[in-house]
């Protein structure tokens, strides 16, 4: 999940219709875990395919019925087309305004950036001039040694990026206070978590949101060590009185619990409501069905610039829900609420070439993380009790810091 999907679903209640440019497929890091795994420098979006992906989707006004939409754009790394996102960019409100289209003045644009070039010129003007309709995330993923780990410069070894990206953070957050980050966790660095989530915090970074890599890279025992990091977070953010002005999305009331299949049997993952294009016009469901994002699986295209959108390709994402590609023993797990899944990454891990076979590579973490759940809200609210609240005016007191707007 990018970064920009969580900042996304707070804005619009998470109504809003999310269209994605892969303006290029070039990083200048090679992250241990990125889930893009087919990332080079040479397919680069052009404007004029820019130009007919938004001449297409304007033109089927029909067809976007939501009330606002989320200009979205990502690489590799998306700054790097920076003179093209700009042009992209009014050439967007220039032709909304024109035509007097619904999402007129009801749009964001919204970037995941690994914050490298973010102090740039040309970067910065663009921020200037588009400030008000802008959501961006810098990844910075907690200490220099988590981050370093991991969020390596492609080509030069070993040599982490944390000093590059860093640099940037004050920036970033005088121009955006509320922004928050997102950490993504693997195998190899668990023991990092709780010290870098109090890092980030101490940053001055007051949303972290943090999740599990998808695919099948746990090892035997990352489950309990992953459950003692996020034990020792719970006791720093409650000892320390972080909840009250700082979140992460590791802990949150919501989940752990069993399901009302009747109720609740949504899909996890907006793929086939969300639309995103490549250099090359073509359509797809998500990002991550994209051939860049796939390991073993061929991309799966719903259309392109030329031929528009085939319903026939898209109507299985349509008809995607909890009980249509979950095992009953999923649907009857004691703990399902809160465990998600990537449709993409159910997609490439899949027996056959189907979306309706849900990978369950995160299993033993998703439980970890409710039972580390558990102790936190129950720890946190034996402390607000004992400082004389009562249970009804503690969960007020807890809503109003976790139902914090965000930017």
């Amino acid at each position: 999940m990018k970064i920009a999907d969580i900042s996304n679903r707070s804005w619009k209640n998470g109504m809003a219709k999310n269209i994605t440019f892969i303006v290029t497929k070039d990083c200048q890091l090679a992250c241990k875990y990125c889930y893009l795994v087919g990332k080079n420098s040479k397919e680069r979006m052009s404007w004029e395919v820019a130009k007919q992906a938004i001449d297409y989707i304007l033109d089927h006004e029909e067809d976007c019925q939501e009330e606002s939409v989320v200009w979205d754009f990502i690489g590799g790394e998306p700054f790097l087309e920076i003179e093209l996102i700009d042009t992209i960019c009014d050439y967007l409100k220039k032709e909304m305004f024109r035509r007097n289209h619904h999402w007129f003045d009801s749009y964001r644009f919204a970037f995941s950036t690994n914050g490298i070039n973010y102090h740039t010129d040309k970067v910065q003007q663009f921020i200037r001039k588009n400030h008000n309709h802008l959501s961006i995330g810098i990844t910075i993923d907690g200490t220099k040694n988590k981050h370093d780990l991991n969020r390596i410069w492609k080509g030069e070894g070993e040599r982490g990026s944390y000093a590059d990206v860093v640099r940037n953070i004050p920036l970033w957050l005088s121009q955006f206070p509320q922004a928050g980050t997102k950490v993504t966790i693997s195998s190899a660095d668990i023991k990092y978590i709780k010290d870098s989530v109090l890092h980030l915090f101490k940053l001055g970074i007051h949303e972290v949101n943090i999740n599990c890599v998808f695919e099948d890279v746990w090892s035997e025992g990352d489950d309990v060590l992953f459950e003692e990091q996020l034990v020792l977070l719970a006791n720093a953010i409650i000892d320390e009185r972080y909840y009250e002005d700082y979140t992460c999305s590791f802990f949150d009331e919501h989940i752990g619990k069993p399901l009302d299949i009747t109720l609740d049997n949504r899909n996890w993952c907006g793929a086939g409501r969300m639309l995103s294009v490549d250099a090359a016009g073509n359509f797809y469901p998500c990002t991550r069905f994209a051939q860049y994002s796939l390991r073993t699986k061929k991309a799966w295209t719903i259309g392109n610039i030329h031929d528009g959108i085939d319903n026939n390709k898209l109507r299985p994402f349509l008809t995607l829900d909890r009980c249509t590609q979950s095992s009953q023993k999923c649907i009857n797990c004691e703990v399902a609420s809160g465990c998600a899944w990537c449709q993409g990454e159910n997609y490439d891990a899949a027996d056959t070439a189907t979306v309706y076979q849900r990978s369950t590579a995160i299993c033993k973490m998703h439980k970890a993380r409710v039972r580390a759940n558990n102790y936190y809200w129950n720890k946190l609210y034996r402390k607000l009790e004992l400082e004389g609240m009562t249970k009804e005016n503690a969960e007020q007191h807890i809503r109003k810091f976790i139902n914090k707007p965000c930017e």
